[in-house]
């Protein structure tokens, strides 16, 4: 394995790959042991493609990928860049994005979840600060379901100071907040606009909420006081998704 490879974990990253850029996959590993239809389906993809297949018992694949589950598939790939500065994102802020901004979420699953829903919300950029914040991890990447290698991310030093400078540009930030006094449903979300969400349990940083334009919250009905960060940010960017198509 070299330094540099992304380690895709499981039929999803690996067919997602594919269908990508099948050049970029270096080499993939299988497990013999497993015979059903669908890794046999797999490996005629796979030999099709041209790309190196060799067996690998389950204890190898585990060392692959570090506890990810990979169904018995694991592919060793030259990473995709689809990394955006923030320079470039505030140089193209024309038209009405969408933008989901992450306050220190720290795990890995969480972060490609997070992305899986942005990619289908189409989000312009996710916006993570470079500390206290997951990396596209094989983790992430599994979880992502592809999406780490479709939706731009964004990585600044200074997300408040990010907030800023999107608020002054023109884009609406609104971060969620349990004690917040409006409800998500309460804001026009047809121009540009940004979802700030932090990690469940901590929420978002102080700053960082004195920085948003607004904050909001998710109304809740029942006994639980929060929910997972993806999927409070499926229904934040789901219900822009909804006014901007439905009104």
């Amino acid at each position: 394995m070299k330094k540099e490879d992304t380690v895709l974990a499981g039929f999803h990253a690996v067919s997602s790959r594919m269908k990508r850029d099948s050049s970029s996959i270096r080499i993939v590993y299988y497990d013999p042991k497993r015979r059903d239809q669908r890794m046999r389906r797999m490996i005629e993809e796979i030999e099709k493609a041209g790309i190196r297949l060799m067996q690998a018992d389950n204890n190898r694949l585990d060392g692959f990928s570090h506890e990810v589950p990979h169904q018995g598939l694991i592919a060793l790939a030259a990473p995709i860049d689809i990394g955006m500065s923030f320079d470039t994102l505030m140089d193209n802020l024309a038209g009405n994005p969408l933008l989901l901004l992450l306050d220190g979420v720290t795990d890995p699953r969480n972060f490609g979840a997070c992305l899986r829903v942005a990619d289908a919300a189409g989000v312009s950029a996710v916006i993570t600060p470079k500390d206290r914040s997951a990396t596209l991890t094989a983790a992430a990447v599994k979880a992502s379901a592809g999406a780490s290698e479709t939706v731009p991310i964004v990585r600044v030093t200074n997300l408040a100071g990010s907030i800023v400078e999107l608020v002054d540009a023109g884009v609406p930030i609104i971060g969620t907040a349990g004690e917040a006094q409006k409800t998500i449903y309460e804001f026009d979300q047809k121009g540009a606009f940004g979802w700030v969400l932090g990690a469940e349990g901590d929420g978002l940083r102080q700053l960082t909420r004195r920085r948003c334009s607004d904050l909001a919250k998710i109304p809740m009905l029942g006994t639980v006081e929060s929910l997972n960060v993806s999927v409070a940010a499926g229904i934040c960017l789901f219900e822009t998704v909804r006014q901007r198509t439905v009104g």
